[in-house]
C-alpha cells in the first residue's frame, strides 16, 4: 500500500471514530460546559451536581436536549480529528529512526501539543457554536428565545452579528486548551501503550488500547481543565449582548475567575470533564485502532 493510500485511509477513519465516540458521551459534555458556565462572576452561587443538572436539562429540554450542540460537535471533528491524529502520526514517525525506535516521552508531548493547536485553530468555529449551543439551555429555563436554531443558522448570525472572525471568538484560550489536551492525550496514550507492550503486560489488543486510554483521558483532563473553563466562558460571550465585554481576553477571564470564584472554579466540571474524556477516549481508541486492523494498517 502506497503513503497515499494509507493517509487517505487515516483521513477518513479518524472522523468516523470520532463520530462514533463524540454520540456516545455528547450529553457528558453538555453536563460539562453547563456546569462550567453556572454562577459566572457570582461569588455567592449555590454549588450545582452533574445529577441535579442533568435533572435540569431533561426536565426542560427533553431527553433530546442532551444533544443540543451535536451537529457542530461532529461537523467539528470532520476537520480536528484528522488533523491532530494523522498529524502526530506523520511528525512522530519523521523523528524516528525505524519502528522499533521510540522518542523520549517530551518529544511525543510536543508533538501532540503541536498537532492538537493547529487542528484547533482550523476547527473553532464549530466549536463555538458548539459551546453557544450547548450555552442556550440555560437560556430557556429562563424564558428567554434561546439564541440559535441550528447550526446553519447559529453560523449565520454569529457572522452577520461578529464578522466573519466572530468565528474565532476564544481561539487563543481555545488553542491553548487543545495543545494540553493534545499533549496528554496523544502522547500519553501512544508512551502508555508502548509500555504496556514492551513490558509484556498484554499484546497490541484492545485489552492495551482499554488501559492507554484511561491514562491518556486522566491525563488530558487534568492538563487542560482550566484553559477549558476559560475556553467555554470566553466562547459563550456573544458581541451585541449585556455584558459582552466581560472578558477583554483569556488571561482577564482566568483572573476574574479565580478573583471572583476562587482557585477550584478552575476545575469546575472536573469529574464530567474526566467522565466524558475517559470514555471517549475508550471509544475512540478502541474504533480507530480496530478500524485501522480491518483497513490493513498498522497499529497506531
Amino acid at each position: 500500500m502506497n503513503p497515499g493510500d494509507r493517509d487517505a485511509k487515516k483521513i477518513l477513519l479518524t472522523p468516523l471514530s470520532a463520530m462514533v465516540a463524540e454520540t456516545a458521551t455528547f450529553p457528558v459534555d453538555l453536563l460539562k460546559t453547563r456546569l462550567q458556565l453556572h454562577g459566572e462572576s457570582i461569588q455567592s452561587v449555590r454549588p450545582a451536581s452533574a445529577l441535579r443538572m442533568a435533572l435540569e436539562v431533561t426536565r426542560t429540554d427533553g431527553v433530546l436536549g442532551m444533544y443540543k450542540g451535536l451537529s457542530p460537535a461532529i461537523f467539528r471533528h470532520m476537520f480536528y480529528t484528522p488533523i491532530r491524529i494523522v498529524g502526530y502520526e506523520h511528525l512522530r514517525n519523521s523523528f524516528v529512526q525505524s519502528s522499533d525506535s521510540s522518542l523520549p516521552f517530551y518529544s511525543k508531548a510536543v508533538i501532540g501539543g503541536i498537532s492538537g493547536a493547529i487542528a484547533q485553530v482550523i476547527a473553532s468555529p464549530a466549536d463555538l457554536i458548539k459551546v453557544r449551543m450547548q450555552a442556550d439551555g440555560r437560556m430557556v429555563r429562563q424564558g428567554i428565545q434561546p439564541r440559535y436554531s441550528g447550526l446553519f443558522d447559529a453560523l449565520n448570525k454569529i457572522i452577520h452579528a461578529e464578522g466573519f472572525l466572530g468565528l474565532w471568538k476564544g481561539v487563543s484560550a481555545n488553542v491553548q486548551r487543545a495543545f494540553l489536551v493534545n499533549m496528554g492525550e496523544l502522547a500519553c496514550y501512544d508512551h502508555a501503550k508502548r509500555f504496556i507492550i514492551e513490558n509484556q503486560i498484554c499484546n497490541d489488543n484492545i485489552y492495551a488500547h482499554t488501559l492507554s486510554s484511561i491514562v491518556s483521558g486522566l491525563s488530558a483532563t487534568a492538563l487542560s481543565c482550566p484553559a477549558d473553563v476559560v475556553k467555554t466562558r470566553m466562547m459563550n460571550q456573544a458581541a451585541g449582548v449585556e455584558n459582552k465585554d466581560k472578558y477583554r481576553n483569556s488571561y482577564d477571564c482566568l483572573v476574574k475567575t479565580v478573583r471572583i470564584e476562587g482557585l477550584r472554579a478552575l476545575w469546575k466540571g472536573f469529574f464530567p470533564t474526566w467522565a466524558r474524556l475517559g470514555p471517549w477516549q475508550f471509544v475512540f481508541w478502541v474504533s480507530y485502532e480496530k478500524f485501522r486492523w480491518i483497513a490493513g494498517l498498522q497499529s497506531f
